[in-house]
């Protein structure tokens, strides 16, 4: 991985080395692919949610699509830093990633919490893994991921209270597929 291939430099940050640095940032770019879905996905259903709660989740939604977006800019940054290309083209995302669209498209509230619950759980599975990952060769990379997946965290929160009866359990329980979630909440 030297400076011959364009998307490499022939550098990486002090105390790294070119190999590890490439590493970590070749991990951040798959996080870049799956926040830039992340926020598109969250602005369709900003534009596709209907329903009695529709203004409360349609003005919840801006404030994380605004923040996805600033983990999108800060993990670029961070790639760029460690002399790697980044890339959010969307057809780098679309061949990269190894999951569908988000399935929902109209719907009531309800609907699209539902299975915006289940794109949250992925994201935050994902992070998590690509946090052990990174850990191993980047503590400042794992602590950058380490605060994003904390306000992801947060942000599902946010839709689970919604989804959440007085006993404290999910209505969504056991949903497999965003449909089967929004299905269970409707």
């Amino acid at each position: 991985m030297a400076a011959k291939n364009s998307n490499y430099a022939g550098f990486t940050v002090p105390g790294l080395t070119l190999d590890n640095g490439h590493q970590v940032a070749d991990a951040l770019q798959m996080r870049i692919h799956a926040f830039n879905d992340l926020q598109l996905t969250l602005k369709h259903a900003h534009w596709n949610v209907v329903g009695r709660d529709f203004i409360g989740v349609h003005e919840m939604l801006d404030p994380q699509i605004e923040l996805v977006r600033g983990m999108i800019d800060a993990l670029a940054e961070r790639m760029a830093t460690m002399g790697v290309s980044p890339n959010g083209l969307p057809g780098a995302l679309v061949a990269a990633r190894a999951w569908d669209d988000y399935e929902i498209g109209r719907a009531s509230t309800s609907e699209h919490l539902a299975a915006l619950d289940l794109v949250y759980t992925g994201i935050i599975e994902s992070m998590r893994k690509t946090i052990e990952k990174v850990g191993k060769l980047d503590p400042v990379t794992e602590d950058m991921l380490i605060g994003q997946t904390g306000e992801l965290e947060q942000f599902q929160w946010f839709m689970r209270s919604h989804l959440e009866n007085d006993e404290g359990t999910l209505v969504t329980k056991d949903a497999r597929t965003e449909k089967g979630a929004a299905k269970k909440a409707k």
